[in-house]
């Protein structure tokens, strides 16, 4: 496209929950309520696994670092939601866009590499019961949640600053409730070939 179709983007456009002005506080209501419930049982989780010493065993620990990771990506995403529901514009700044693609990314991946992890505690638990507590001590355990959390961060900020670089057309309505990296790649009007390489990387 010529460099007449470019601007210089200061926001993004989300998709609306609904059109219907009718619907608009039932659904606030609602997105609300669940978003509260997902904060106050993982918060829950959180605080019974770190009060009760006998929940101090990995798999409480793997359970409750996956409660914590949850409560991040739901607040990452709802809030900019439920403002959107109540506002008339859908607009998110283009500051603030990243900001929800870094942590989105970060959240949603050391979710996965959480369950993975936890899938790797009920495999020793299961096939070696009674090299449990030799195999699972402490120091692994942090080991590994901290390793994939700093390949995490550091893949989050490659795909954030890859996005920095990309300029964008006059189009930049974004087809989800959040900005989500791949999405915000299509709107781009400059080459993607690398964003879309290291996405599949």
């Amino acid at each position: 496209m010529g460099p007449s179709n470019k601007t210089a983007v200061s926001e993004f456009l989300l998709m609306q929950v609904t059109e219907d002005p009718e619907l608009k506080p039932f659904l606030f209501i609602l997105f609300l309520s669940i978003y509260l419930v997902t904060i106050l049982g993982n918060l829950l989780i959180v605080l019974a696994v770190s009060s009760d010493s006998h929940l101090h065993t990995p798999m409480y620990f793997f359970l409750s670092n996956l409660s914590f990771t949850d409560i991040c990506l739901s607040t990452t995403t709802i809030p900019k939601m439920l403002v959107n529901i109540q506002a008339q514009s859908q607009s998110i700044t283009y500051a603030g866009c990243l900001t929800q693609i870094y942590f989105v990314l970060v959240f949603a991946s050391l979710e996965s590499s959480l369950l993975a992890v936890m899938a790797y505690d009920r495999y020793v638990a299961v096939c070696h019961p009674l090299r449990y507590t030799v195999i699972m001590k402490p120091c692994l355990c942090s080991l590994l949640i901290l390793l994939p959390l700093f390949i995490i961060i550091v893949d989050a900020l490659v795909h954030s600053l890859m996005v920095l670089q990309l300029t964008f057309c006059t189009d930049v309505e974004i087809p989800l409730f959040f900005c989500e990296v791949v999405q915000v790649i299509k709107l781009a009007c400059s080459d993607t070939l690398v964003n879309n390489i290291l996405i599949y990387f």
